[in-house]
């Protein structure tokens, strides 16, 4: 790696309100120090910028050395660092002479501010001619009564050293004296930095003398000891066992930035068990005690790395990181779940249920930030517990549905997926808990809930004693019946009660609704008072009777699953034509409720056709197929979603475990074997900074530039301009290259963007003149504020020959591509719904496409161009591009680089002749980017119907 010095290239707002030199003397000369001030600002910015202006110097040296103003003395330090101090021939200007003494008045200054500034300057020196008459001053400066010129000149003597040793030949011996006299600590650590670099066995005396009290000496210089040990245990193996017995030691320090360098340096210098599983404790009590959220996030993910290179040897520390949930912060506790989850084991699970049942428990009582969401976060994380350990998913399951009623509904409905997932997997537990559902199911509010409670005690209810409980529940919960007559005689025995209770009232033709769901003239409001009390016990009637005809048409699948299991069961005709004619009395009777005025919404025709067809079902007294279907397709089916599920999973843990295995062809690197000079040794820890900044980086984005060239203006056109467009995370830049084709030299040059969508121009490119035949590259750079797609246009503006006869050349548009921020999301098909109802903006795609072959084939091509990912387990299938179907439709999620989420649901059918039709509904939080991928999909569709 180069030595050089790198400097920061500031942006100028034009060429042409750039100052001249004779401008810049002019100001130097007359102006007072605010003025020089600014003029020594835009001169910095414009040596910065390529332009050295060596005629400078001078005016610098009679006009701007003499200032005591101290902002002024810090600016021309910046100019003495970026001026060219040397000659062509190499040589010392002979101005710097004059230059050299200011410094050296200066490192005598009475001032310690301007002493130590002029130190820190020195160190950026690269001169040693320069230098050498300032050696006696630095020294000098060692010996100063303040500590803030005594640090700055330790490291002056430093970096004169490692300029040229020749200089100081005896600064190790310096800085050791230093050393032992000095007592302020961030002299003692900038002393101890610099003497470890020039001396290696003089740091390492002191260290040896400093052993005894390591853990007591001051937090600066423990974290140099630290520094100092990360590089010496690599270059010098044999001392490695003493340095960990050092490092152990600092882990009992009292800072937490000191324990948290020493638990690091462990562990890149052993593997031990034992001194991971030490450094681990040391993270997680940082993580606990830490108020700061970024650093309690930096640690759980140290904690996270070392968990995934050494699995199983933190298992023990699973209930020490569920410590972390103390934190307000909810990323902060989902990280510690995350790990937690990982390290549980069949030894410890049952505390980590218990644990995470406390938890919930204070969800229901404190007010916690985001304590829904929280909630949610400790039901999935008791959810894995109990699917991958059985002997804790009977008493999960418990708790969770004795808390069922105290959730909200995206909770309870969280709990409720738990619930069908146990009951599939684990066989063993359906009894126990079918009795613990149906007991619970009074109390439950949620609409969605309830249904899925009826699907699970229609589906696992497999014995006769099941089927019983489970009719009785469902009685109970409807009440009398038929409903339709039952309340109307409610109606009426309520308006018969209100007129002997109250004086008469006027009657209003407008209807009025009664606390359980229902309709009552004006009369009957005051009778209903018991009404809340009816509610829990009549819950499935009151869902009803409020319009909710999903759970209609659900109550009819589970009563015709519960009559056919039970015939078949069953030798009981007599029993069995009795509960086939209740359910079908049942059907029937909310049919009847749902077209009458007694309810709010009249029933729909789709929940009509369903409930008809469970009647018409158990009116066929031999086993037909939909009988069948009834019976064992629906558990089929989520039988296979289940495996999906796994199969994800398993696909999961596959991909985390593969990211630190190592292949049994990888290459065993020695370190001792390299033949690599002591100049050029490469500490272990350097090892990634040099990678990132390698050249084999960015060569892959190098080649991408060439796919990226857009052609702004026409070969015959008298400036011909083409753009590399560079797509970085916030903002697009644009590498304008601007070629002269005319014989005459083109003044004033400009180029000018504008933009439409969510776009802004940030800077436009400098004006420029270009000679004949000549090339010019300028840049432009693009602010993007959201993932919408946008379009970039402009012209270039330049003078004639003639005055007043300007030259204009229109641009090519130039389209951003939306498919640059965005990427495939990670939603749960449970996310997904929840989501899907609070977006906003929803954008329908119709799709009709031809020549394309099988729907699994265009479904990839959509996932490909589009960068979303699909949520729907079996709906894309890896293995082949053949249809087991002639229908699809799946969810679809992305999310872009601005944390903008956006859905999609895809249906499409395959008719006969291979025609592909269907729709796409897109939603997102933004109208534009529901739009913009409206578009791209629209624009596939043409692709694809050009090349077919």
């Amino acid at each position: 790696m180069s030595d050089s010095t790198a400097y920061t290239i500031v942006y100028q707002p034009a060429t042409a309100d750039k100052l001249s030199v004779q401008d810049f003397k002019s100001l130097l000369e007359k102006g007072n120090d605010e003025v020089k001030i600014d003029t020594m600002k835009k001169i910095l910015i414009t040596m910065l910028n390529g332009d050295p202006m060596p005629q400078l110097l001078m005016h610098m040296i009679r006009f701007v050395l003499p200032s005591k103003s101290k902002e002024l003395k810090k600016l021309l330090h910046f100019y003495w660092e970026v001026c060219p101090k040397l000659e062509a021939d190499g040589k010392l200007k002979q101005e710097m002479i004059l230059v050299c003494n200011a410094i050296r008045n200066d490192l005598q200054h009475p001032n310690e501010y301007i002493r130590g500034a002029t130190l820190r300057f020195l160190c950026k020196l690269k001169e040693s001619e320069l230098l050498e008459p300032l050696v006696p001053s630095v020294r000098t400066c060692l010996e100063h009564r303040h500590a803030y010129v005594r640090k700055n000149a330790v490291f002056a003597v430093y970096s004169i050293h490692k300029l040229s040793e020749q200089l100081l030949p005896d600064a190790a011996e310096l800085i050791e004296a230093f050393l032992a006299n000095e007592s302020d600590s961030t002299c003692k650590r900038n002393a101890f930095v610099s003497l470890s670099n020039i001396d290696r066995d003089m740091a390492f005396a002191y260290l040896q003398r400093n052993v005894a009290n390591i853990v007591d000496i001051d937090e600066l210089l423990q974290l140099a000891f630290i520094d100092f040990i990360r590089s010496d245990a690599i270059t010098n193996p044999e001392l490695k066992s003493g340095y960990l017995t050092l490092i152990f030691d600092l882990l009992e320090a009292s800072s937490n930035t000191v324990v948290y360098e020493a638990t690091t340096v462990l562990t890149s210098l052993t593997t031990s068990s034992t001194a991971v599983f030490a450094a681990t404790k040391k993270f997680i009590e940082i993580a606990v005690k830490e108020p700061d959220n970024n650093v309690k996030i930096i640690v759980l993910e140290r904690v996270k790395n070392l968990h995934e290179k050494n699995v199983g040897v933190l298992n023990d520390l699973c209930l020490e990181i569920l410590l972390v949930l103390s934190s307000p912060d909810l990323e902060v506790r989902q990280k510690a779940i995350d790990i937690a989850l990982d390290m549980v084991t069949s030894k410890n699970v049952d505390d980590v249920v218990k644990v995470l049942r406390k938890e919930l428990a204070k969800t229901l009582n404190q007010s916690y930030d985001k304590n829904s969401e929280y909630r949610q976060l400790l039901i999935k994380a008791i959810h894995v517990c109990a699917i991958k350990f059985v002997e804790v998913a009977s008493s999960v399951v418990d708790v969770l549905l004795d808390f069922i009623s105290d959730f909200n509904s995206t909770a309870a409905q969280d709990v409720i997926r738990f619930v069908k997932e146990v009951i599939e997997r684990f066989p063993n537990l359906r009894e126990n808990v079918l009795n613990k559902l149906i007991a619970t199911m009074e109390t439950v509010k949620s609409s969605t809930v309830y249904r899925s409670s009826l699907w699970v005690i229609g589906e696992y209810s497999l014995s006769e004693h099941d089927i019983q409980n489970s009719w009785r529940h469902i009685r109970s919960s409807l009440g009398e019946v038929p409903i339709l007559s039952s309340e109307r005689k409610k109606l009426n025995n309520n308006s018969e009660d209100s007129k002997k209770d109250i004086e008469p009232q006027t009657h209003h033709s407008r209807p009025k609704i009664l606390a359980d769901g229902t309709y009552a003239t004006e009369d009957a409001i005051t009778s209903s008072k018991d009404s809340d009390e009816d509610i829990d016990r009549l819950r499935l009637r009151h869902f009803i009777l409020s319009g909710n005809y999903f759970v209609a048409t659900v109550l009819a699948a589970t009563l015709t699953k519960l009559v056919l299991r039970y015939a078949e069961l069953s030798k009981d005709q007599a029993r069995t034509n009795a509960l086939r004619a209740e359910a079908m009395l049942i059907m029937t009777s909310v049919l009847r409720v749902g077209k009458s005025e007694t309810v709010e919404t009249q029933i729909d025709e789709d929940s009509v056709d369903r409930i008809m067809s469970c009647i018409r079902t158990l009116a066929q007294p031999e086993k037909t197929p939909v009988q069948e279907a009834y019976l064992n397709d629906t558990k089929q089916a989520f039988k296979v979603l289940v495996r999906a599920k796994d199969r994800e999973r398993a696909k999961i843990n596959a991909a985390e475990k593969a990211k630190n295995a190592d292949d049994v062809d990888d290459t065993l690197a020695f370190r001792q074997f390299a033949k690599l000079n002591k100049s050029h040794e490469i500490a272990a820890t350097d090892e990634d900074i040099i990678d990132a900044v390698s050249a084999d980086t960015f060569s892959a984005s190098s080649a991408n530039g060439l796919n990226r060239v857009i052609q702004l203006t026409g070969f015959t056109d008298s400036i011909y301009a083409e753009a590399v467009v560079h797509v970085h995370q916030y903002d697009v830049v644009l590498d304008v290259l601007l070629v002269n084709q005319t014989k005459e030299t083109l003044k004033n040059l400009t180029i000018e963007f504008a933009t439409l969508g969510d776009l802004k121009v940030v800077d436009k490119p400098v004006t420029q003149n270009i000679a004949a035949h000549a090339f010019q590259t300028v840049t432009s750079t693009i602010k993007v504020n959201s993932a919408d797609a946008g379009v970039i246009f402009g012209y270039i503006t330049c003078d004639g020959p003639v005055a007043n006869d300007p030259r204009v050349v229109i641009l090519s548009d130039i389209h951003v591509d939306i498919m640059d921020y965005i990427k495939p999301g990670k939603f749960s098909e449970d996310e997904f719904r929840s989501m899907w109802s609070e977006l906003e903006w929803e954008n329908k795609v119709n799709l009709s496409i031809k020549g394309m072959g099988s729907l699994q084939k265009f479904f990839k091509y959509l996932l490909k161009n589009t960068n979303m990912a699909c949520l729907t387990p079996g709906s894309l299938k890896d293995d082949s591009d053949e249809d087991d179907c002639q229908f699809l439709s799946a969810n679809l999620h992305a999310v872009s680089t601005f944390n903008e989420d956006a859905l999609a649901n895809l249906s499409v059918e395959k008719d006969s002749l291979g025609k592909i039709t269907g729709h796409v509904r897109i939603r997102a939080k933004s109208q534009g980017l529901a739009l913009s991928l409206g578009d791209k999909i629209t624009q596939l569709q043409r692709d694809i119907s050009r090349t077919a």
